[in-house]
């Protein structure tokens, strides 16, 4: 298998190249594509997992997922991630978080289903009767530092790691990457599949921790390293490294997404992101599970799906920036996910 790389960073105008194991063959600029062709091919294949809206599926069909996050201090996180996966068109999103969050969170959206279990000491077993019923979990957004709700959630991925039924396709975000950085082996060669979305800083502590690796956070993420930390963490893990250009590998497999985004970073789209990935991410998995030919995809669907979802988080933010400019927030990139979503995955 060969793996393929746009190293567009500072320069939207430098050449793309494939590398083999025995050759470097240069192919066409992004700009002689409008973008790259290996980013049509990605755009081609994130389009094919997407459902069809059919009068035959009821609700639940396209996609039930649940995000374990939020605290005192941080109860946007997990209400911006909660909703854009509903946004980008799952049928149901459940938010997991603690008691004194869940009345500020449910005030948010009607939407959301809100389970105030986080920081019960039987945490575990009330989560529990929900796992079957959920595709896809995304674990971090504004889950803070607290040590026992920490423990709780390790307790929950080691308890989908050992129990095949309960079982769940797993996105980790923020502090949820602090707590993999504290315990690698949580995820190491996790069987149902892991997706991280760290940032620059994130990035590099991970490196820290699972590598030794003393690498200086940069908005430029080197390809080479983001699939050095997929292969350290072992099989089934994708690292989706955020920055000028988003890095995406499984540890074999590297590619990038140049096309959209700007230069403001507003706090929350992180959270976007993780939350749109979390659809996506069910979407591929349901995908595979109706053709189980090799042809379906041209990459692996957790490659898809990181794709997928970093291509429409910034052409959400480059359409919120063209209207808003330095005002741009989160809340103007959700208003932008439909007319995204259409223009990249249904025109």
């Amino acid at each position: 298998m060969f793996t393929y790389y746009s190293p567009v960073f500072r320069n939207i105008m430098q050449t793309c190249t494939l590398y083999t194991p025995l050759k470097r063959v240069a192919v066409k600029t992004e700009m002689e594509w409008g973008i790259s062709h290996t980013e049509a091919q990605l755009l081609n294949a994130s389009r094919a997992i997407v459902p069809s809206m059919r009068h035959d599926l009821y609700k639940g069909k396209a996609g039930r997922i649940g995000v374990i996050g939020g605290s005192f201090e941080y109860t946007g996180a997990p209400y911006f991630s909660a909703i854009s996966a509903l946004r980008v068109g799952c049928d149901l999103s459940h938010v997991f978080c603690p008691r004194d969050a869940a009345p500020v969170i449910k005030s948010y959206s009607p939407e959301l289903i809100v389970h105030p279990v986080l920081d019960d000491g039987n945490a575990l077993e009330l989560i529990k009767p929900w796992l079957p019923r959920l595709h896809v979990l995304v674990i971090g957004p504004g889950l803070g530092r607290d040590p026992s709700i920490l423990e709780t959630v390790c307790d929950i991925i080691q308890f989908c790691r050992d129990e095949a039924e309960y079982g769940k396709q797993l996105v980790i975000d923020a502090d949820g990457l602090f707590m993999v950085t504290q315990n690698p082996e949580i995820i190491r060669n996790y069987p149902r599949g892991v997706i991280l979305t760290p940032n620059a800083i994130e990035f590099s502590r991970l490196a820290k921790s699972v590598l030794d690796k003393e690498w200086e956070p940069t908005p430029n993420p080197d390809p080479e390293r983001v699939k050095a930390l997929a292969v350290a963490l072992g099989t089934n893990i994708v690292v989706l490294h955020k920055g000028a250009a988003d890095v995406i590998s499984d540890g074999v497999t590297v590619v990038t997404c140049v096309s959209g985004g700007s230069g403001r970073r507003c706090g929350g789209q992180g959270d976007l992101l993780s939350g749109s990935l979390g659809t996506f991410y069910c979407w591929a998995g349901l995908r595979t599970a109706r053709d189980t030919s090799e042809q379906v995809l041209p990459f692996p669907p957790p490659i898809v799906a990181a794709y997928a979802a970093a291509r429409l988080t910034r052409e959400c933010n480059q359409r919120a920036v063209t209207k808003a400019g330095r005002s741009t927030l989160t809340t103007d990139m959700l208003e932008e996910i439909h007319s995204a979503f259409e223009a990249l995955f249904e025109n």
